[in-house]
């Protein structure tokens, strides 16, 4: 990312006001610098060359108070607001990216790149950060402050001034040459870090696995590893910064130096006087401290920038296209797949997928893991765009649409969508279930074995539930969902392996569920492993994958 990236300004409009806010604050800071010099410069100026007393310098040292309290107060108001700009710009660009993502379907959420954008949109852009408090305001003091400080200095002594004019570059050349020096680092340490999140990701998942089998302990080693890794990535950044800020330190110290002892052996000939000399001396690192603070704070604010980097990257990648066309009546409807097929590293999976789905009418997807069968619910759902074939939404009047055209919207509201885990809101079991207390409850309840759930619980209907129905078990959050889809029924319904996590009676819930959801009049699409589940459909299609002959490319969401 540039030192001020034209993106930033607009996926984060906070940048906007930020940045005008801060262009204005560095005017005033270049103000008040010079007004500080030049007081100082002719109040000891005075003292020195008059024998000014401090009652006869009582003017000069309340101004000169002044320009300090408002040095201050500026510095407040920039680390304020620098902090509330910071935080709503990395808000606004993780909505983005958690938006991006969301749009450009599972294929992306699922691929390789699926954790690194959980770890982008949860932590990596905090790293932004310090790019907002530190390193923006000194670029744009550096940018505003030093070259009207050097006009000041022309205006005092010119030979200074040359002196200044000579020796700046060097500090963006020594930056330049730091900067090549780690060039590459910022990028590795982030991909660090999210691979870090991703295995950090994966031993969470895998824990309740690891405990059924007693081996929860087994991957303390690997857990301290990553945190060593991580400290490494840390420190490593730390050095760097201590390193270069040290080196431009110095680089600025020997400048201001040469300014100091030019102005020293002029004032021993009388060359310049006292006033403009010590104007001059106040002023010098002042020239230099916008770009000592932009070196010093660069690396603080480069995973920020590497982080914001691969946001953009997420933000403006392409999507799962979606039209405007409202979707047709499917409670009349049909929903028709005609040589589906998704390109993958292993070929097409599926391959050639042919079915239909019309209401009151149960179609089981089966085949071995791998092949593609969820990949076709999704393609069903609009949610993945096929690189072969098409799905067609047809009304009662028989005409059709391609799912592509279709606005989202009106489409997945006649939608009902269970993954193997189902998504379960926050709140009491009444509350999520999403229906008053009455006979079609009852019924419904009764019928997925939830009434004998619900008794056990310590509240009854008025238990509370936490984020994805923690408090429930797998199978107890499995037959909530079906209780609700059974209470909202929908012209379509997708069970995705819905006998996955749940023992013989479960099982049993699962095939009387879905028989009333046929009775309803609902298109039920299954995706099944068990036969009992397969043997209820009316139509079983088998799901095959067509492996590749050779490498295929990676295609990114929403390739045609």
């Amino acid at each position: 990312m540039k030192p001020l990236d034209p993106r930033l300004l607009r996926h984060a409009h906070a940048a906007r006001t930020y940045l005008a806010l801060t262009v204005a604050l560095g005017v005033l800071t270049g103000a008040l610098v010079v007004v500080q010099a030049l007081v100082l410069a002719r109040a000891l100026g005075s003292a020195v060359s008059d024998g000014a007393t401090l009652p006869a310098l009582g003017g000069a040292v309340l101004v000169l108070g002044g320009v300090v309290a408002a040095r201050t107060a500026v510095t407040w108001v920039q680390e304020r607001y620098a902090h509330r700009a910071a935080t709503r710009a990395v808000a606004q660009l993780r909505e983005q990216v958690v938006a991006r993502a969301a749009a450009a379907g599972p294929r992306l959420l699922g691929s390789h790149e699926g954790p690194e954008v959980v770890t982008l949109a949860t932590r990596g852009l905090d790293a932004l950060e310090p790019y907002f408090v530190r390193y923006l305001p000194q670029l744009v003091l550096a940018a505003t402050l030093t070259p009207a400080t050097l006009l000041v200095v022309l205006g005092l002594d010119w030979i200074s001034f040359a002196i200044l004019l000579g020796t700046l570059p060097l500090v963006p050349v020594f930056m330049w040459l730091v900067g090549v020096m780690t060039q590459g680092r910022s990028s590795r340490g982030l991909a660090t870090m999210q691979r870090l999140g991703t295995q950090v990701l994966d031993l969470l998942a895998g824990l309740p696995t690891l405990r059924a089998f007693g081996r929860e302990r087994g991957p303390g080693a690997r857990v301290r590893e990553l945190g060593d890794a991580h400290r490494r990535a840390t420190t490593g950044t730390l050095r760097i910064a201590f390193l270069s800020g040290m080196v431009l330190e110095l680089l600025t110290t020997l400048c201001v130096a040469l300014v100091a002892v030019g102005v020293g052996l002029r004032l021993v000939y009388a060359d310049i006087d006292l006033v403009t000399g010590l104007a001059v001396l106040v002023l010098a690192p002042e020239v230099f401290a916008p770009l000592r603070q932009v070196g010093a704070q660069f690396h603080a604010s480069t995973d920020g920038i590497a982080a914001a980097d691969r946001a953009f990257a997420v933000i403006e990648g392409p999507g799962v296209p979606h039209g405007s066309t409202p979707a047709p009546d499917l409670s009349a409807g049909r929903v028709r797949v005609h040589g589906v097929g998704v390109r993958s590293r292993g070929g097409m999976t599926p391959d050639g997928l042919d079915l239909e789905l019309a209401p009151g009418r149960v179609v089981a997807l089966t085949g071995p893991s791998g092949v593609g069968k969820t990949t076709a619910v999704e393609v069903v759902l609009g949610l993945v765009e096929p690189d072969e074939g098409r799905v067609e939404l047809l009304g009662p009047d028989g005409r059709g649409v391609d799912v592509r055209e279709v606005e989202p919207g009106s489409y997945w509201s006649q939608v009902t969508w269970l993954p193997q885990r189902p998504v379960l809101e926050p709140g009491t079991v009444a509350e999520v279930l999403g229906s008053p207390a009455g006979a079609d409850r009852d019924r419904a309840a009764a019928l997925t074995g939830l009434d004998t759930v619900v008794a056990g619980l310590p509240d009854g209907w008025r238990t509370r539930l936490g984020a994805g129905g923690s408090g429930l078990s797998v199978g107890q959050r499995q037959r909530l969902a079906l209780t609700r889809a059974l209470l909202r029924p929908t012209p379509l319904v997708v069970l995705d392996e819905p006998t996955a996590h749940l023992d013989a009676v479960g099982e049993r819930v699962v095939l009387r569920t879905v028989d009333a959801l046929r009775a309803a009049g609902s298109a039920v699409l299954l995706v099944a492993h068990r036969p009992s589940l397969a043997a209820r459909a009316d139509v079983v299609v088998p799901v095959a994958a067509a492996a590749a002959p050779g490498p295929v490319p990676a295609t990114t969401p929403g390739a045609a």
